[in-house]
C-alpha cells in the first residue's frame, strides 16, 4: 500500500488501469479517436469511445479532502493544471499508460419492472445511455479499483440531441450529497472534484425566486459545471437489462457472448473478494444474484433510517454493485410524510417509503437479465428463482431490523413502529430531529415530551401528549441500559442533515465565486452524527421556516441540470 501521497499528475497517471476498455467489447460502428458527440444508435458493443468537451476557462471550486487521502492523492493535486484539465474535460492532457479518451455506455429503461423505449430518440432503445457521463480514468489505488466519471463532460451518441452539460447547481448538490452519505455510512459513489467554468453558461427551466409553482416557470442561465463522481464501476442493473432485450430480440449473432461477458465484468469490479473465481460460471452467476439481492436490500434500508428518497429508482439509476447511484432527483425527508417525493417528475411510485417496493422490482429486472445464462441448467434456473422469490421476505426482515437498531431496541417490534410512524404523521415530526431527540430521551425522563416537540412542525394537544406519553412508556420497557442504547442510537441517527433551504444558498453563492458556504457544508457535513456546536446547531438542527414549505426549487424541483 502507498504510504508517500501522490503529488504530480504524472505519478497519478501511472495508476491507470483500464479493465472496462481491455475486458469488453466497443461499439464496432465507434470513432478510434473518441470524437463521437452527436446523437445516434448503438447496436452492439459495450462501450462508445468519446472525448469530453472541456469547460472554457475551468476554475478550482471544491475537492474531497477524504476521498482525496482514500486514493492517496495529495491535495494540492486538486489545483495542478494538468489535473484540473482532465477534470474539466480536457482529456487532451492524458499521458501514458492513459487513454487519450473516455467512455460512455448504452443502457436499458424499465420502470417498476415494465420495460420503455419511449425515452430512446429513435425509438428503439438504441439511443439511450449516458447522454453527459463519461468515464475518462479506470486505475488502482492503494489496492482498490476505482472509475473517475465527469458528469456534465458534454455529449456523447447517448445525449439525445441536449448539451452534455451539467450546471452549477446540480454539481454543487451531487459533489455535496455523495460524500454526505459517505459520511453518513451509506454505500454510495464518491465525490473526487468540482470545477466550474468562467466563461460557459448553459440555459435551463428553474424558478423564480419565491416561485411556488409546481413545474419551473422561467429559464435560468447557468454556469456550466463538471463533478467527478467515483466508483468501484458504474455499471447498472438497466446495462444488464439492455444486453438481455438485444438476446431476446436475437438482435446479432454476439448478444448471448455480450451479456455473459458484462455479467463477468460486473462480478470482476464488483464482487471478486466474495466470489470464488473457481467455480463454474453459471455458479458463479447463483452468488452474484444472492449477494445483489443482499447489497440491495441493505442499502434501501440504509436509504430508510437516514430519510434519503432517491426519487428516481429506475432499474438504469440502480448500481449493480450495490450503492447510491444518481443524485438529480434525490432528497432528504424533513417534515415525515411516507410519501415524501421532491421530484416533480417521480410520482407516488419512487416516494420516500415505496423504495423498496422500487428495489424489488429493479431486482426483478436483474434477474431477468441473469436467467438466459444459465438456461441450460434446469437446477441452477430454480435456485436463482429462489432468491428472486425470496426477496420480498428478506427485505421486510432487513427493515424490521433497521427500525429496530433506530429505536434501539433488542428485537424488531413491528406494532411499537407502526404506531409511532402514527404518532409522527399526527404531530408532523421532523425525521430527523425527532429521532435524534428520541436518542437523548433514554438517560432522561420517560415522561418528558419537551424534547420530542422540538422536532413538531404542529402544536401538540393534551389527546396526542397522552399518545406520546403511553407509547414512551411502552418504548422504554423494552429498552436496556439507558447510556448504552443512547449512544447506540446516536450512532444510527444523525444530528444533522441534508436541507435544501440550506444547500441552495451555497450553489447561489458559488455562481458569484464565494465558496465559503460550500466549503462549511463540505464540513459539516463529514461529520454527521456528532453533536454540532451551538453555533452550527442555530443553523443546522432546526425546523425547515415556514416560507420554504412549497417553494419552487427547495421543497420540490425539477431535475433540469
Amino acid at each position: 500500500m502507498s504510504t508517500t501521497p501522490i503529488t504530480s499528475f504524472a505519478e497519478f497517471a501511472q495508476r491507470a488501469d483500464y479493465s472496462l476498455l481491455e475486458s469488453l467489447q466497443p461499439d464496432p460502428q465507434a470513432t478510434l479517436d473518441g470524437h463521437d458527440h452527436r446523437p445516434r444508435q448503438v447496436f452492439s458493443g459495450h462501450y462508445v469511445p468519446v472525448t469530453p468537451t472541456p469547460l472554457p476557462v475551468p476554475a478550482y471550486l471544491a475537492h474531497s479532502p477524504s476521498l482525496f487521502q482514500e486514493l492517496g492523492l495529495s491535495d494540492s493535486l486538486a489545483h495542478d493544471e494538468a489535473f484540473l484539465r482532465l477534470f474539466s474535460g480536457d482529456i487532451s492532457v492524458a499521458r501514458q499508460p492513459m487513454r487519450p479518451y473516455g467512455w460512455a455506455t448504452g443502457y436499458a429503461l424499465s420502470i417498476y419492472g415494465a420495460e420503455y423505449i419511449q425515452q430512446c430518440p429513435f425509438g428503439t432503445g438504441n439511443g439511450y445511455g449516458d447522454g453527459r457521463a463519461i468515464s475518462v480514468f479506470e486505475g488502482v489505488f492503494n489496492g482498490q479499483r476505482w472509475e473517475l466519471q465527469l458528469k456534465g463532460g458534454g455529449p456523447t451518441p447517448y445525449c439525445r440531441g441536449a448539451d452534455g452539460r451539467a450546471v452549477l447547481r446540480s454539481s454543487v448538490r451531487e459533489f455535496l450529497a455523495q460524500e454526505f452519505m459517505h459520511a453518513l455510512g451509506v454505500p454510495t459513489s464518491r465525490s473526487l472534484t468540482l470545477y466550474g467554468s468562467g466563461a460557459e453558461t448553459v440555459r435551463r427551466p428553474w424558478y423564480a425566486p419565491g416561485s411556488t409553482s409546481f413545474d419551473p416557470d422561467v429559464l435560468v442561465d447557468n454556469p456550466a459545471a463538471i463533478t467527478t463522481r467515483v466508483a468501484p464501476s458504474f455499471l447498472r442493473v438497466g446495462q444488464l437489462e439492455l444486453f438481455a432485450r438485444r438476446l431476446r430480440r436475437q438482435a446479432h449473432p454476439e448478444a448471448l457472448n455480450e451479456l455473459r461477458l458484462i455479467v463477468a465484468h460486473l462480478i470482476e469490479r464488483n464482487y471478486r473478494p466474495e466470489i470464488d473465481p473457481s467455480l463454474a460460471f453459471g455458479d458463479q452467476v447463483l452468488e452474484l444474484a444472492g449477494l445483489f439481492r443482499t447489497r440491495l436490500i441493505a442499502l434501501v434500508a440504509h436509504w430508510m433510517r437516514v430519510g434519503f428518497c432517491q426519487g428516481n429508482f429506475n432499474s438504469d439509476n440502480c448500481a449493480a454493485g450495490g450503492y447510491t447511484l444518481d443524485y438529480g432527483p434525490f432528497g432528504f425527508c424533513e417534515r415525515f410524510d411516507p410519501g415524501f417525493q421532491p421530484w416533480t417528475g417521480g410520482g407516488e411510485h419512487f416516494s420516500f417509503f415505496n423504495q423498496p417496493v422500487a428495489a424489488g422490482a429493479n431486482y426483478q429486472m436483474f434477474w431477468s437479465a441473469l436467467r438466459p445464462l444459465l438456461a441450460d441448467n434446469s437446477e441452477a434456473l430454480a435456485q436463482l428463482d429462489s432468491i428472486r422469490d425470496g426477496f420480498a421476505g428478506a427485505m421486510n426482515q432487513e427493515l424490521e431490523a433497521m427500525w429496530a437498531r433506530k429505536l434501539g431496541l433488542a428485537a424488531p417490534d413491528a406494532a411499537l413502529v407502526n404506531e409511532l410512524l402514527e404518532l409522527m404523521l399526527r404531530s408532523q415530526a421532523d425525521y430527523t430531529i425527532f429521532f435524534r431527540r428520541l436518542s437523548e430521551i433514554p438517560v432522561t425522563t420517560p415522561e418528558h415530551l419537551s424534547a420530542l416537540k422540538q422536532s413538531f412542525y404542529e402544536p401538540s394537544s393534551e389527546g396526542l401528549d397522552a399518545a406520546w406519553s403511553g407509547w414512551l412508556e411502552r418504548w422504554r420497557a423494552q429498552i436496556g441500559d439507558l447510556v448504552e442504547t443512547s449512544a447506540a442510537m446516536k450512532r444510527c441517527n444523525p444530528a444533522i442533515t441534508w436541507r435544501e433551504w440550506l444547500i441552495a444558498p451555497a450553489y447561489q453563492q458559488a455562481e458569484q465565486g464565494d465558496t465559503a458556504l460550500l466549503q462549511e457544508l463540505q464540513a459539516v457535513f463529514s461529520h454527521p452524527y456528532d453533536a454540532p456546536s451551538a453555533e452550527l446547531a442555530a443553523t443546522y438542527d432546526r425546523l425547515k421556516p415556514r416560507e420554504f414549505f412549497n417553494a419552487g426549487g427547495v421543497s420540490h424541483y425539477s431535475c433540469s441540470s
